[in-house]
């Protein structure tokens, strides 16, 4: 037999079922469409009812659900609050908490749970219960929640300076770092403009900067200086961002975040100041400074680009060295290029060199690995040899005038004197014998030819003092010319002037400058056995200087012959000395001038540059 309690309980859970059969068509469409989970409890805690978004929320059917029990839905950290709850709706409260649900699957949802309490006849006999499902809620606030805790502690802590700025530029926020990077408290600095801590240099980019953010509404990026608290200047970036209201979107605030950037600045000076010192070095560089990357040139200097002939930089840039480089060194120029690839420097060696023009030079060359623009490239030196070359002959020669003016002056002491007992007799034989004549001459002609052997090994050994005088240059060339007119003659050759002046002084030795003319004129002879022309011409140079050019139409030399002519005792002729050409130039420089000579298949020209007195013209 039930207990009296037992029997209250049975008779109130009849009268919910009464109550819910006789209300069953007014909340029928509530009740089941609902997108919240209702299910009907009795006072005992028993599911009598449940709409299917309880049934789809829990996982359990209509049937299965209808056997459940309220300590059964609930984890068991979550059953006291619950029956709490419960209780307080059983007493005729309207509770609302949040807890958390036990799917069929076992899976705990998050719930939102509204418990009202059903009267019949003027008592409560069961609960129904609204439940929301608010899982996806509670994870969004909860990553809310950390974003705003990690932004708090990044905030709080954060290196950078974080400042906020309303409209008008007025600080109404800045992070605790404030102190650390500038001096100052936050408090010090709430409703400051934030250009009022600008340099006085920088306050207008940091400005416009400013009103670009407010204007595009977009992001800004600037580096400008700050003062710290102790009067001090930091360099600082500051990356600003606008706030936008959603729903007028109008800017309302500006955040900003300011970093130190004093050290990267100092560091970006430095290297800007290296660079620059860099570049000076190498633009100046006496020597021609070529970077290439694989074969295409990226940079020249000045230097290299008159080596190389061009009018400017940008008629060697983006060439490829191979351009530049004579076929003969291509291969030796791709194997040091590989070397330099590899992070190896290569040492100096002579290259035979290419300018624009197609003529070819001789330098030194050397490679260096380097970096031009952030990629790996070649550093080339080119040191011109050219006039080292030179002065490497001219101490050469040097050498061997020396050594010749040693030999000529033993070789004429010691000819001279027998020469001079053979010439005695030669003498006495003479007056003795008259049959032997033409033997005689021969003899005589072929000493004297010594004799002028001698006499030109005595110039070299000790030249003769100079005599300078006074002497009209025009009156002296066609002097030579009456002079070796008839031999040019004999041998079908055409001497022509040009002179256009009257009278040209010169101060000279006039003897020893007419040994040069009459050597240059024998030698265009000789150089023209089958006849041609000879031209003299004399140009005026500069205020103090005449040129005399001397041309023939001869057979010319080829450079390697040209390269040697004026070397002591080197002759292409079978009677020759190899003395003339250096004896004039030795001549000529002892007059201020200089003698230079060009030569091919077309002929040879003499170039005598002299000082002069001066000039009248016709």
């Amino acid at each position: 037999m039930n207990s009296p309690v037992e029997a209250i309980k049975s008779e109130k859970r009849l009268l919910l079922i009464e109550y819910l059969k006789k209300n069953h068509r007014r909340y029928k469409t509530l009740f089941s469409d609902n997108e919240d989970s209702i299910f009907v409890l009795d006072i005992e805690g028993h599911v009598v009812q449940s709409n299917p978004a309880f049934q789809h929320l829990t996982g359990y059917s209509q049937v299965e659900a209808d056997e459940l029990r309220l300590q059964f839905l609930f984890p068991i950290d979550h059953i006291n609050k619950v029956f709490h709850h419960f209780s307080n709706a059983v007493l005729g409260r309207f509770p609302n908490f949040d807890t958390k649900i036990i799917t069929k699957i076992g899976q705990i949802l998050d719930l939102n749970i509204t418990f009202i309490p059903i009267c019949e006849d003027d008592q409560i006999v069961g609960v129904s219960a609204i439940g929301k499902d608010i899982t996806d809620l509670k994870r969004k606030k909860e990553e809310i929640r950390k974003i705003e805790e990690m932004q708090r502690v990044l905030t709080d802590n954060i290196l950078d300076v974080i400042v906020s700025t309303n409209l008008q530029g007025e600080i109404v926020y800045v992070s605790p770092s404030c102190e650390y990077i500038l001096g100052y408290d936050p408090d010090e600095v709430m409703k400051e403009n934030l250009l009022s801590f600008v340099h006085p240099d920088d306050v207008e980019k940091a400005y416009q900067s400013r009103k670009q953010v407010l204007d595009t509404q977009e992001s800004g990026r600037d580096c400008y200086r700050v003062q710290k608290k102790n009067g001090e200047y930091l360099w600082v970036e500051s990356l600003c961002k606008p706030i936008i209201a959603h729903d007028t979107l109008h800017v309302l605030e500006i955040v900003s975040v300011i970093r130190d950037v004093t050290d990267r600045i100092k560091v970006e000076e430095e290297a800007k100041r290296r660079e620059e010192t860099y570049h000076d070095l190498v633009e100046h560089s006496p020597d021609a400074v070529i970077i290439a990357k694989d074969s295409e040139i990226l940079f020249i200097n000045e230097t290299g680009a008159r080596l190389f002939g061009a009018k400017n930089k940008q008629d060697i840039l983006h060439r490829s060295l191979s351009e530049i480089i004579h076929p003969n060194f291509l291969e030796m120029a791709k194997e040091r290029g590989e070397m330099v690839a590899k992070g190896t420097i290569t040492e100096f060696i002579e290259y035979q060199l290419l300018r624009l023009d197609g003529t070819t030079f001789v330098a030194e060359v050397k490679g260096i690995p380097t970096f031009y623009e952030n990629t790996f490239a070649r550093h080339i030196i080119i040191r011109d040899v050219t006039e080292r070359k030179k002065t490497h002959e001219l101490l050469v020669n040097s050498e061997k005038l020396n050594v010749a003016g040693q030999l000529a002056a033993g070789i004429a002491h010691e000819v001279r004197n027998p020469l001079t007992a053979i010439k005695g007799f030669l003498q006495l034989m003479e007056t003795e014998d008259d049959g032997n004549k033409s033997y005689f001459d021969i003899i005589q002609s072929e000493m004297d030819r010594i004799e002028l052997i001698l006499s030109e090994l005595l110039v070299i050994a000790k030249p003769h003092e100079l005599k300078f005088e006074a002497v009209d240059l025009i009156t002296l060339l066609e002097n030579v010319k009456t002079l070796i007119e008839t031999q040019a003659v004999i041998n079908g050759i055409q001497i022509e002037t040009i002179f256009n002046y009257h009278n040209f002084t010169i101060n000279c030795d006039k003897n020893q400058l007419k040994q040069v003319f009459i050597n240059i004129l024998k030698n265009a002879v000789e150089a023209m056995p089958k006849g041609g022309f000879i031209t003299m011409e004399v140009k005026q140079y500069g205020c103090n200087m005449v040129k005399i050019f001397f041309k023939d139409t001869g057979y010319g030399m080829p450079p390697e012959i040209l390269k040697r002519v004026g070397e002591p005792f080197f002759t292409t002729k079978e009677d020759g000395t190899g003395l003339g050409i250096m004896i004039s130039k030795q001549i000529v420089e002892n007059h201020g001038g200089t003698i230079n000579i060009w030569s091919d298949q077309q002929g040879t020209m003499i170039e005598v540059l002299l000082p002069i007195a001066s000039v009248r013209l016709h």
